[in-house]
């Protein structure tokens, strides 16, 4: 435990690399209203391309998602004030969007609207957004809870094992009407706990450990077998629940954070080989996954058995439909794909209604995002901070590329939800939480350094050495 929390003592992080301390706050809150106004301007046209009326609550949705906007903008002002201008209006515009979806999958599915529900889970994940920005002054202090965040992480994975199976996955928990799914919660966790271990056990990490061949060295057990277990222990029990796209969200969050601290390519390799062999055994020995992967070798067997198209068939259907420009909200088809419309493959509209020209621009907006969190990374100097940005950013990224690849057929298909963009409350709440944890690295990243500051650092390295 000493080890895990000595790094929280080191001095502010530093100003980026061009030593700009501008706040941008002027910035931020011109491009919320843009974000605030496509996702107004999207609502009204559903209604009229649907109904063609304007959306009656039209009015109330502009001032709910105008007032969430400003009040976190309130929160970033004034508790993050140097934080990236950027990541909160791409999430509020990237949550808009998928409100405007979801609202007009709505329209052709009146027996089951989500869309209020998913404006109510939006509300709660912008309210925990601005608790998490105003009482986290310091990121490092979640430095001190690392074996808490680890046990809280595996105990939220293992509960929904002992609730009934949902789409043949044991993720969820369901109670009094209402579902919960705590393996989202437990992605952040997690990323905390390998940042603190990986921080604190930097230098073991990376000299140490037998040459195996080229630049690769075998660590020793007594560095890598702790986080070794804890992660194989939770991707056990994400097996157990059937739930393989969290597993592999996962294995590449280790893999990806395991590289960064210590700098050796090596690790990517095996990563992709273990990786490829689990994939392998997984898919040929579990029923429930070997159907998704031949559904992906063959998307359109069932069509050829005269059986109609399946879901990944509709989806690339979708996609053709689509072009370069779209159909058009509320003028496409893909709502044929089923009760997964609105989550696993709300991108399938996007790109059938929006085009490829739309759908490149959600893409660039997730990369956009991701290359924030990864420039905190980089700008930051405690490690805690540095492997921290780049966990959170890596789990965006590979949410982001797991989706779009299981709906595009270029990977089998996972049910894993895209961030902000998808239904469900579970995963709005967590990714709101992510972009908070963002904002306050980006503002440790870009906040002036006291004067003094860098004398201090060298003296206390010199003690170090010494």
């Amino acid at each position: 435990m000493t080890a895990l929390t000595a790094e929280v003592a080191e001095p502010a992080p530093p100003p980026p690399p061009d030593g700009s301390a501008s706040k941008r706050r002027g910035v931020e809150l011109t491009l919320l209203a843009g974000a605030v106004l496509i996702s107004v301007l999207g609502h009204h046209y559903v209604g009229l391309a649907t109904t063609g009326r304007t959306p009656r609550p039209a009015g109330h949705y502009a001032a709910g998602l105008a007032a969430a906007a400003l009040i976190a903008h309130l929160a970033v002002r004034f508790r993050a004030p140097y934080a990236d201008p950027l990541v909160l209006p791409i999430a509020v515009l990237l949550n808009g969007l998928g409100l405007v979806l979801i609202q007009r999958l709505d329209v052709t599915t009146p027996a089951h609207l989500t869309a209020g529900d998913q404006l109510r889970w939006s509300a709660l994940g912008v309210a925990l957004f601005v608790l998490v920005v105003v009482l986290l002054r310091d990121h490092r202090v979640l430095q001190k809870y690392a074996y808490l965040s680890v046990a809280a992480a595996l105990a939220l994975m293992l509960v929904p094992v002992f609730f009934p199976a949902v789409n043949g996955a044991h993720i969820w928990i369901r109670f009094a009407g209402l579902s919960f799914q705590p393996g989202e919660f437990a992605k952040i966790l997690l990323a905390v706990f390998f940042a603190a271990y990986l921080a604190a056990n930097r230098t073991a990490l990376a000299l140490t450990g037998r040459r195996l061949f080229w630049k690769l060295r075998l660590l020793p057990g007594r560095v890598l077998g702790p986080i070794l277990a804890i992660w194989l222990l939770s991707v056990g029990v994400l097996v157990l629940e059937r739930d393989l796209g969290t597993s592999l969200l996962f294995f590449g969050l280790f893999v990806v954070m395991l590289f960064t601290a210590t700098g050796r390519i090596g690790w990517i390799a095996i990563g992709l080989l273990l990786a490829a062999l689990g994939a392998y055994a997984v898919g040929t020995l579990e029923p429930h996954v070997h159907s998704r992967v031949e559904d992906w070798l063959n998307p359109f067997a069932s069509v050829e058995r005269g059986e109609g198209p399946g879901q990944l068939a509709q989806s690339l259907f979708a996609f053709g439909a689509g072009g370069l420009l779209g159909s058009g909200l509320g003028h496409g088809q893909s709502f044929l794909i089923g009760f997964a419309a609105k989550s696993d493959f709300i991108l399938a509209t996007a790109g059938e209604e929006l085009g490829l020209v739309g759908l490149t621009a959600i893409l660039l907006l997730y990369g956009l995002l991701v290359d924030r969190g990864f420039r905190a990374g980089l700008a930051l100097r405690d490690p805690f901070g540095r492997l921290l940005a780049t966990g959170l950013a890596t789990i965006v990224a590979l949410q982001v590329f797991v989706i779009a690849g299981g709906v595009t057929g270029l990977i089998p298909l996972t049910g894993m939800a895209m961030p902000f963009l998808a239904q469900g409350g579970s995963s709005v709440v967590t990714n709101w939480i992510i972009v908070a944890l963002l904002v306050r690295l980006g503002d440790s990243a870009r906040r002036p350094r006291p004067p003094g500051a860098e004398a201090a650092e060298a003296a206390e390295a010199r003690g170090a050495a010494e």
